[in-house]
């Protein structure tokens, strides 16, 4: 590999590469979800690190937050353009795992 595709793939893990982040992205590839739905899917992660990721996700412009002004107040997260362009990788992870670890 020559240095450029280092930067790439250092840019990349650096967006995907914390933990959490790929179950939390594996969850919005079947659709938008709110912060309760993903703490129960997502069971051992601390609210305080699911809030941290979906912020880093959301800095990196890999997902949104749409929040409704209701009472009480309701926030959602789905994938953006962004994001959704990273589901046949998450799948690909997913199966290679599957069938090396299964």
């Amino acid at each position: 590999m020559t240095p450029p595709d280092h930067r790439c793939l250092s840019k990349t893990l650096k967006v995907i590469g914390s933990k959490w982040t790929i179950p939390i992205l594996h969850e919005l590839c079947d659709g938008t979800r709110r912060f309760g739905e993903l703490a129960r899917a997502l069971p051992g992660v601390s609210p305080k690190t699911l809030t941290l990721r979906l912020r880093e996700l959301e800095h990196s412009g890999v997902i949104q937050k749409k929040v409704f002004a209701q009472v009480p107040l309701r926030v959602e997260y789905s994938l953006t353009l962004k994001g959704k362009s990273l589901r046949a990788i998450i799948t690909k992870m997913r199966q290679w795992g599957e069938q090396s670890h299964g």
